[in-house]
């Protein structure tokens, strides 16, 4: 039993626990750059941060007027992250030192990412944070991804815990109203700092609207034993 009450965390991964958005973005450019769009800017990217990459590139289908499958389109952009992913992923250093505060807890933690569930292995394994969080779920591995609460409930499920006593730790819009469809609670610490006035985010039961420049792994761990100390 975890000292903090029987709460389990389940993380968000990309802009979260690591900084992959501009591993993502490149990823993107470079997929769109061979199917004829030559132009894929930052703040065009931003629209689709905390969104799962199969209904990122649905979406550009529509957008561009690609007629790619989906499939081929999600394989082509996987090759190119995974290559960028391998070579460099930076772990947030706050969010390191939370996970581990919370593992020296015996705090049951789970990754519950829209990425693929290779790009999500590749980096686990790649900063080490597979050694402390084994427990991962995939949107690939469920029928919607966020903003739909099916990813956290399928993390909720592995885990053993009732979605009321789960905390998520999220950077993103969809990210944080899939928390709170699951009837979790929610750390919201936005990765586009302008998007913290979003009305998701208001919903979350804390949130750190600096983002990770204002996030610490001892602020969010008090936090979180108040919490529990009031479930």
């Amino acid at each position: 039993m975890s000292t903090l009450g029987g709460l389990s965390v389940l993380f968000d991964l990309d802009g979260t626990l690591v900084d992959s958005e501009p591993n993502y973005y490149e990823a993107g450019r470079r997929t769109l750059a061979e199917y004829g769009v030559p132009e894929f800017s930052w703040a065009e990217h931003e629209r689709y941060v905390g969104i799962s990459t199969r209904e990122t590139v649905a979406d550009w289908r529509r957008r561009y007027g690609l007629s790619a499958p989906v499939e081929e389109l999600v394989e082509v952009k996987n090759r190119h992250y995974l290559k960028l992913a391998g070579a460099s992923t930076r772990v947030f250093p706050e969010m390191r030192a939370f996970v581990e505060l919370l593992a020296a807890d015996g705090v049951p933690m789970a990754v519950a990412s829209g990425s693929t569930p290779e790009a999500i292995g590749a980096i686990l394994s790649g900063t080490g944070l597979d050694a402390l969080v084994r427990t991962v779920v995939s949107a690939d591995e469920v029928a919607h991804g966020k903003p739909a609460p099916d990813v956290f409930l399928e993390a909720a499920r592995r885990l053993g815990a009732d979605p009321a006593d789960c905390v998520v730790v999220e950077d993103a819009a969809p990210g944080a109203a899939a928390a709170h469809a699951a009837g979790m609670r929610c750390i919201a610490v936005p990765y586009v700092a302008a998007q913290a006035g979003a009305p998701e985010f208001a919903t979350a039961a804390l949130l750190v609207r600096g983002g990770q420049e204002e996030f610490t792994a001892r602020a969010a761990h008090v936090w979180l034993a108040e919490s529990a100390r009031r479930s």
